[in-house]
Order: structure tokens, then sequence, then C-alpha cells
């Protein structure tokens, strides 16, 4: 069951209309009831879908609409490194959760009584999330549960980065290739004994640079010694498809720097959906270089890690920003002004400030272009 899962989870990549399978089989495999790919951006507070599946379309609009924003994980969950895998009790206790509209209004009338979710990518102020939900036929969140998501996790992550390089709604070759050409990670498409058929601007400058990857004959080498041998083995198991491979494939390290490690994850494209990809250039991988270091925080990050901010209080020193007054605060997130209350006065403390206005100053001296709000005292 695992196994065809994740070819799912890549076939999907390649082709978002899979997606709804992909996620459904995932719900089997973890135990749930409902799931969800969505994007989310703190910076420009927008929020969309990507691919769901068995979510209700009422609420599911209305949770764009009007209850992302009441959310009480966020923006605290955006700063989750992507593959941890988080539940909404890990954020906010539960206790305070039931107390919330987001829980009253949006959770409950649908019987969610909990979730497992991860970052798949995360940017300094935006993270692609995936979501499997739990009603409450399928009971809370357990161990097991989160066991057999962590299984999965590091492939939806691959598949994330992967299928942002492919735009399957394109009809051309020509069209294809200008959108790997704009995207910022190295890509390769090889064809047999790792012959470069296409290789997109960054993979060229990897290959000028000549640290990781290099040309030798119009074919794809690593630099590192095991390393090579490996992409060269990979490269001629990849000719037989998902059985030599594996439809996962493989990911291999090229460089082990403190400063943060790159790995090369080699696709095959013989096998499955991913087959049509592969045909455009007569290629039987796709080659995904990318480095794995963080990047910078945003300043609301790196104030909460500073001043070790709960994920509510997260909350409210963001809503700060946006409104000022104890009844406003508690309007824009959901919660009761005493909540409210409580958390603004415990962020006071934690800063060493006295005012709204003062929270919006620290956050400006992180963060230049940020603008002062009123002097309203609490």
């Amino acid at each position: 069951m695992l196994s065809e899962l994740v070819g799912d989870i890549y076939d999907a990549a390649l082709d978002p209309a899979l997606w709804a399978r992909a996620l459904d089989r995932a719900c089997s495999f973890v135990g749930g009831s409902s799931a969800l790919l969505h994007w989310r951006d703190v910076a420009r507070e927008s929020s969309a879908a990507l691919h769901l599946f068995n979510d209700d379309p009422h609420y599911t609009r209305l949770y764009f609409e009007k209850y992302w924003s009441m959310n009480p994980v966020f923006p605290a969950a955006t700063f989750v490194e992507s593959g941890i895998i988080y539940t909404p009790s890990e954020m906010v206790p539960q206790a305070e959760l039931v107390e919330t509209r987001f829980y009253k209004e949006w959770m409950k009338p649908q019987g969610i009584v909990g979730c497992v979710a991860t970052n798949l990518e995360k940017g300094a102020a935006s993270s692609t999330v995936l979501t499997i939900r739990r009603n409450e036929g399928h009971g809370m969140v357990d161990g097991e549960m989160r066991h057999r998501a962590a299984l999965i996790v590091p492939h939806f992550q691959r598949a994330a980065s992967i299928g942002r390089l492919f735009d399957q709604s394109k009809a051309t070759q020509a069209v294809l290739t200008e959108t790997l050409e704009n995207v910022e990670a190295g890509l390769f498409l090889v064809g047999p004994n790792g012959h470069i058929v296409f290789a997109n601007a960054p993979g060229l400058v990897i290959l000028d640079e000549g640290t990781l990857l290099r040309e030798r004959g119009n074919l794809l080498a690593a630099v590192a010694p095991e390393a090579n041998r490996v992409l060269r083995d990979t490269f001629v198991a990849a000719e037989g498809g998902d059985i030599s491979v594996g439809r996962r494939g493989v990911s291999i390290p090229l460089s082990t720097s403190p400063h943060g490690r790159w790995f090369a994850h080699v696709l095959p494209l013989t096998s499955g959906d991913r087959r049509r990809t592969g045909s455009l250039y007569s290629a039987i991988a796709a080659v995904f270089v990318r480095k794995t270091s963080p990047a910078s925080p945003p300043p609301l990050e790196t104030l909460a890690n500073l001043y070790k901010l709960t994920a509510s209080e997260v909350r409210v020193l963001d809503a700060v920003m946006k409104v000022s007054g104890i009844r406003a605060l508690a309007d824009l997130l959901g919660s009761s002004q005493g909540t409210v209350k409580t958390h603004l006065h415990n962020v006071f403390r934690k800063t060493g400030t006295a005012r709204q206005s003062e929270l919006v100053k620290l956050i400006a001296g992180f963060e230049p272009s940020a603008t002062e709000g009123d002097d309203d005292q609490v």
C-alpha cells in the first residue's frame, strides 16, 4: 500500500489531475477523512487551496473567504521547519482552541476533531502545507497516525518541489522549456547513460561552477567520486523504470558543507503517468538539484524565537500590526477579549514593552518598511 501511494505522489507531481487520487490514498494509509494541499503567505496575508480530497466545498469556500485569518495555529505554524509534523493542539492549548470562533463555527460543524500538518516547503514568509484531517469517526490524532504521516511526508516534499518544475497545462515543449528556465533550482533532464537533453539556467550555472556537477562529453557527472558512482548506477537503472529505481526515485548527497548540503534527486520518467513528461524530451529521468538550508526568517519569526513567544502570542503580535485595541484584536482573531488581553500582556512582559505602539516599533526595528500604529495603551 505504501509503495503504491509513493508512486501516486510522484505521478501527481507531474500531472496535477492525479493529486486527488494521491491524497485519497494518503488518507487511507494515514487514517484520515480528508486532505488538503494549500499555500499560505504571511507577508501578503493570502492563502489558497492547491489540491483537495473529500472536502466540503461550502466550508472550503468559507475557510478561504473568512476563517483562514482566524486559524489559531497561524502565523506561528509558518515558522515550523519543513518536514516537521505538528497538530493544532501542539500549537495552541486544546482548552483555548475550542473557545475560538474558528473551532465553533468552522471545525465543529464539520465534525473535524484534529489533524496532522506539515510545511512541505518553507520560505521566509510563506509555506506550502499538507494537512490530513480526522473526523469524529476516526477519533483524535494518535501516535500511529503521526508515524504513518512521517513515512510519506518526505515524498510529498520532493513531489511539491518537482511539481513546480513541470506545468502540465502547457501544450508544447517550447512553452514547457520556458517554464523550466524560470525556476530557481537546478534541473536536468537526461537520456540514457545520463546524456543531457535539457538543463535550465540555474543548472547551467552549476555546471559552469564545476563544484557539484560537471559535463563530460555531454554526460552529467557528479564531482565527488562516490556521488558520481551512485548517479551513474541510477541512470542505468532508470531505463528500467520504477521497478529498478523505485517509484520515489533516489536522493544523492553531492556535498556535506556545514553551510548547507546539496542533493540531487533523480526521478525516473519511464513509468506510470510521468512517462508523458519524459517523452517530450526523450528523457529517462529528471535530476533536481537543491541546497538544503533555511531561508532568512522574517521579523515575526525572529521575534518569536528571540522572546520565546507561544503560537497564541505570535498571533496577537501579528494582529497588533493590523488593528489596535483589545476589542478590535479579539474580533480579528476570533477569540474572547479576555484571552487576547492575557496573551497581549504576556507579549508586553516578554518583550519589555507596555504599549501596542511599542510593539509596532519593535517589529519595525527588524523590518524598516513596517509602519507605526497608534499609541494605544492597554
